[in-house]
C-alpha cells in the first residue's frame, strides 16, 4: 500500500521549554525553574514529525528566518519522510516561550511571529504538493491561510484543527469554514457538542473534540461517538499530544479505518508523545538548558 501523501502548512518555531513546580499566580514574585530546554515546536512541525513517524509522506510549508533558530529548526526536521518548503521570514524565526507546571499545564507566550516573505521560493513545488496530496492539513498562520481556498479549488480534503477555538474569534473563522475535516480541544468550550454540531449542519464532514484524559468526541452527520483513553502513567511533556493525536487519526483513516478505530489510533500516538520528551516519539531530542 502507497504510504499516505499529506500536505502540512502553518507555523514551526524554536522554543524555550521551562519546567516549574506550578505555574505563575497572577502577581509580581520569583519563581526558580526546575530546568529547561530548547526544542523545535509549531503545530504544523509537531504534525509534521508525526505523521512522519506513522509512515506518511510529508511536504511541510512553512516560514523560517535565516538565523540559528531556523538553522535549528531545519535540521530538527531534516528527517525520512519529511520535504520540508520553507520561505524566508523577513524578522527572523517564530519563537515561543513555553512555561509548563507538572501536570501538563502550559502557558505559551509568543516571543516573535513569523514576519512576511519577500519572494516565495517555492511556489511549484507547492503547487506539485497541492496536486497530489491525499490531504491538506492547514494550520493556523496567517501565511498558511490563502491555501485553504487553493487546496479547496485543487480538490483536496481540507483538514484544519483550530486549538482552542471560543467558537466566536474571528481569526479562526477562515479555516472553520473551510475545513472538510475540523479539530479542535475543551479549552475554549465549556460545552463543545452544540458548536460540533452546528458545523456539521453546515457542511463539515466530521468534527473532532479531544479533551484531555477524557479521552475525544466525533460527530457527523450519521452519528456521535465518544471515545475514553487509557490512563498514561508516566508522561515526560504534553507539548505535540494534540498534534500526535491528529496524525494518528489521519494516517488511519487514509488506511481504511473507521471512525472509532481512527481514534483509537490517535489516542495511542498522543500517548507515546506522552510519553516521549519531544513533539513526537522518536523525534529531534531536546537540546538541555
Amino acid at each position: 500500500m502507497p504510504s499516505p501523501q499529506v500536505l502540512v502548512a502553518g507555523p514551526v518555531s524554536w522554543n524555550r521549554i521551562v519546567h516549574l513546580d506550578a505555574l505563575p499566580e497572577p502577581r509580581p514574585h520569583t519563581v526558580f525553574a526546575r530546568g529547561h530546554v530548547d526544542t523545535v515546536g509549531g503545530t504544523s512541525a509537531g504534525k509534521a514529525l508525526n505523521l512522519a513517524a506513522l509512515g506518511a509522506d510529508v511536504t511541510l510549508a512553512t516560514v523560517l528566518g535565516e538565523d540559528s533558530e531556523g538553522r535549528l529548526a531545519r535540521a530538527a526536521l531534516d528527517r525520512d519522510g519529511i520535504t520540508l518548503l520553507a520561505e524566508t521570514s523577513r524578522v527572523g524565526t517564530e519563537q515561543h516561550l513555553n512555561l509548563m507546571d507538572r501536570n501538563g499545564g502550559r502557558v505559551s507566550i509568543y516571543l516573535r511571529l513569523a514576519g512576511p516573505v519577500d519572494t516565495p521560493l517555492h511556489g511549484a513545488a507547492l503547487a506539485a504538493a497541492l496536486a497530489t496530496c491525499d490531504v491538506a492539513a492547514i494550520d493556523l498562520a496567517d501565511h498558511s491561510r490563502p491555501l485553504l481556498g487553493r487546496a479547496r479549488s485543487a480538490g483536496r480534503p481540507v483538514w484544519c484543527d483550530v486549538h482552542d477555538y471560543d467558537g466566536t474569534a474571528d481569526f479562526h473563522r477562515d479555516w472553520v469554514e473551510a475545513a472538510d475535516v475540523l479539530f479542535l480541544n475543551d479549552d475554549g468550550l465549556e460545552d463543545p457538542l452544540p458548536f460540533m454540531r452546528s458545523r456539521v449542519a453546515a457542511g463539515t464532514s466530521l468534527v473532532v473534540c479531544t479533551q484531555g484524559s477524557r479521552g475525544a468526541t466525533a460527530v457527523t452527520a450519521a452519528e456521535e461517538l465518544h471515545v475514553p483513553v487509557a490512563p498514561v502513567t508516566h508522561v515526560v511533556d504534553t507539548n505535540g499530544a494534540g498534534d500526535a493525536f491528529f496524525s494518528g487519526f489521519l494516517v488511519a483513516t487514509l488506511g481504511g479505518h473507521g471512525l472509532a478505530a481512527a481514534m483509537e489510533c490517535g489516542h495511542r500516538q498522543a500517548a507515546a508523545c506522552l510519553r516521549s520528551p519531544g513533539l513526537a516519539p522518536d523525534g529531534p531530542a531536546p537540546r538541555s538548558g
